[in-house]
This record gives structure tokens, C-alpha cells and sequence, in this order.
């Protein structure tokens, strides 16, 4: 046998952790709401000034939407979590690398789930532990709370969320560490702002509590967590957006009806909020995808 037969055969002997030879760098995930995913390096992206064109971030099918975009390193975890209480995960290595302006693979190829499952939610996990918490919202307005290590398998075929109603869905996932407060949003306008132990922790299959008090024709539209030095971004579907203080949400109990947080009637639905800091920069996606980096100040 030559040297070089030698060295393979080791090779192949499984001395070498192919994990080992993926280089750890950081990258951005991309999902759309019809299941499209795809991976691409962090300078993909340039900064613009306020109210710039922006660039083509992706080709998207008519009525697509892009719905969550990840800053993660390539050796973390990504948690997918579906509009039926389901959760899946996989390393972020394993999500095919795409150019700026392809669609990406549809996640159906990556994930083992089900035709009417939608993926919903997606956060990024370095590790899990004890000390850690999932907290999850629901269209209807229940939040549920439970550790994360409740989640730590390998199992492929996914696992139970969150038990959910026939006519809900699982929207919203933070990882959370205890302490926190937390912010939910209406489509109509309203808001409740309120303490993280005021969800108990509970089982990784149980239904959860409620959040707020929703009417009729009212569904939840965006979870935050409070920050020092941190506030609170409100985006409308017209494309207004305004920065409030989260002190301008009085802390409330969870379950009520919450207080007004916009003014619907002349800005429009509201789309989603977000937790920024003045220093930060935001990225908003379109529903046509196209794709804006601004400062938020």
C-alpha cells in the first residue's frame, strides 16, 4: 500500500469529525412564509441611508412573503417551530448556502413535515440548558413557558411544542431567561406589556395560558422582549413605523385587554414590532422582496 492509500484509509476510518472541517463563521438564514430557506454570507448585505431603494434580497413566488431572517453562526442550532405546535431542528451548516437573489430550497427537503405544517417561527440555539426557557405565543393570545432542555433530542421526526386548540396557531418563540418582560402586539392596535413569571413553567406538551384579551376580528402580531437601553419598533402594513419607550406600556397582568399602542384607523393594521437599540441597524423585507438596512436612527 503507497502513503498516500494509507492516509485515506485513515481518513475514511473515521478518525476525522466532518463537523470539525466546516469553518465557524457567521451568515444569514433566510425563510419565507411559503417554506423557502437559504443561507448566505453576513456581507451580502451593505448599509443604505433611511429610505433607500435597498437590493433584491430574494426571487419570491407571487404572494410570497419573506417572514424570518437569522444573524447565527454556522455550528449553532436552528429550531424551526410550525403553526401546528410542532418543532424541528437541524445545525445551520446543513441549510444549503444560496445566492442573494435565488428563492432557496423549499424546507419540506430538509425537514420531515407534513403538507398542511407550516414553519412559523425560527430562533437560533447555541446550547441548551436548564436556565433557559422557550416562551411561545399563539395567534389567539396564549403564551406558554418551558425549559429548554425539554427540547433536547435528536429525534428526526420532530417534536410536540405546544398542545394548541383546533382553530389556533403557534406564531411567536423567544428563548427567555426568567426574568424578563414581555411586550405582545395586536393587528388592531393594542398591547400588553408584563412579566415573564406571571407564566408559570409548564410540561413541553401542555397548552399554556392566556396572554391577552383578544375581540372577534383580533389576532396577535408581534412578541418582544424588554432591554435596558432598548425600545420598542411598531411597523403598520402601510409602512409607517414609529419607536416608542417601553415605559410608554404600563406593566400590566397577563390576561387582560391590554392598552392602545396605535392608531390603526389612520396608519393602518399593524404588521409586527421589534426590540431595537438606537445604534443598531434594522433589516425590513418586503412583500414583493425586496430588502432595506437602515440605522435606527
Amino acid at each position: 500500500m503507497c502513503i498516500r492509500d494509507s492516509i485515506n484509509a485513515e481518513y475514511m476510518g473515521g478518525e476525522v469529525d466532518i463537523e470539525e472541517l466546516i469553518p465557524k463563521e457567521d451568515c444569514v438564514v433566510t425563510l419565507t412564509r411559503d417554506g423557502y430557506i437559504k443561507r448566505q454570507s453576513t456581507d451580502t448585505y451593505k448599509i443604505q441611508n433611511r429610505g433607500g431603494k435597498g437590493i433584491t434580497g430574494m426571487k419570491t413566488k407571487e404572494e410570497d412573503v419573506a417572514t424570518d431572517m437569522l444573524i447565527i453562526n454556522t455550528h449553532d442550532y436552528v429550531m424551526f417551530f410550525t403553526n401546528k405546535g410542532r418543532v424541528y431542528r437541524i445545525k445551520c451548516y446543513e441549510i444549503p448556502e444560496g445566492s442573494r437573489i435565488s428563492k432557496g430550497m423549499n424546507i419540506a427537503n430538509l425537514l420531515p413535515i407534513e403538507q398542511s405544517e407550516k414553519v412559523t417561527s425560527a430562533i437560533k440555539i447555541k446550547e441548551f440548558n436548564d436556565d433557559t426557557y422557550l416562551t411561545m405565543v399563539t395567534k389567539k393570545g396564549i403564551i406558554k413557558r418551558t425549559k429548554l432542555s425539554a427540547y433536547h433530542t435528536a429525534r428526526k421526526g420532530g417534536l410536540i411544542a405546544v398542545e394548541l386548540d383546533d382553530s389556533d396557531e403557534l406564531v411567536w418563540v423567544k428563548l427567555t431567561n426568567g426574568t424578563e418582560k414581555i411586550i405582545i402586539a395586536t393587528k388592531k392596535g393594542k398591547s400588553i406589556r408584563f412579566k415573564e413569571e406571571d407564566v408559570r413553567v409548564v410540561g413541553r406538551t401542555a397548552r399554556g395560558v392566556r396572554a391577552i384579551r383578544l375581540k372577534d376580528s383580533d389576532v396577535i402580531v408581534g412578541m418582544s422582549l424588554e432591554k435596558d437601553g432598548y425600545k420598542v419598533l411598531t411597523v403598520s402594513e402601510t409602512g409607517y413605523g414609529r419607536v416608542s419607550d417601553f415605559e410608554d406600556y404600563r406593566l400590566q397582568t397577563r390576561g387582560g385587554k391590554g392598552v392602545i399602542n396605535y392608531h390603526t384607523e389612520k396608519y393602518g393594521d399593524v404588521a409586527g414590532i421589534l426590540t431595537v437599540k438606537k445604534d443598531e441597524d434594522i433589516i425590513l423585507i418586503s412583500d414583493n422582496g425586496i430588502i432595506i438596512r437602515i440605522a435606527v436612527e
